[in-house]
């Protein structure tokens, strides 16, 4: 099996190299990727239970999905791809914001990211991978932001940034 690579960039979002995610990781070095953020009509948001398996972050809540893209692959396809492999359902997604952050993890890993938000809209039940999810829920976006500030160590460490960036980018737009 062949490593995945992630797609490593400048702050400007400028492709500048290829390198392998753990490595990438493992050096903080800055690289491209994405997070899904998929609401049903009632406005609220399908999160994510990592499944106990993975190597950082295990039965943390988070959202949807993230991922990274691959080389020459867009966030849309990205998006959907990794949609489909972790929650088992595709459908339309259009890009938000984007913005660099870093998180680092207690196993000395760093997630050093330029990353896109992309939102989509879904009214079914996902049919999710175990390999990659544990569970799943919906969560109204003011009961995520109050359950963060009360239990920060159940959702994971870029879920609390991307979710801070995309509720204040919401609340601007809708003033």
């Amino acid at each position: 099996m062949i490593e995945e690579q992630v797609i490593l960039v400048n702050e400007q979002n400028e492709q500048i190299g290829l390198m392998p995610k753990l490595e990438a990781h493992e050096k903080a070095v800055l690289h491209r990727a994405f997070s899904v953020f998929v609401f049903n009509d009632a406005n609220e948001l399908m999160l994510q239970q990592r499944a106990l398996g993975k190597y950082h972050s295990p039965a943390l809540w988070t959202n949807t999905c993230c991922s990274h893209q691959r080389d020459g692959e867009t966030n849309i396809a990205a998006g959907k791809r990794r949609l489909h492999e972790e929650m088992g359902f595709v459908t339309e997604l259009e890009e938000s914001i984007s913005f660099i952050y870093k998180a680092p993890f207690d196993n000395g890993l760093t997630e050093h990211e330029y990353d896109h938000i992309l939102i989509g809209k879904y009214n079914q039940t996902p049919s999710i991978n175990a390999d990659e999810v544990a569970d799943w829920k919906w969560m109204p976006l003011e009961a995520v932001k109050e359950d963060i500030a009360n239990h920060p160590e159940v959702y994971t460490a870029w879920f609390k940034i991307i979710f801070d960036k995309f509720y204040q980018h919401i609340n601007i737009a809708q003033k």
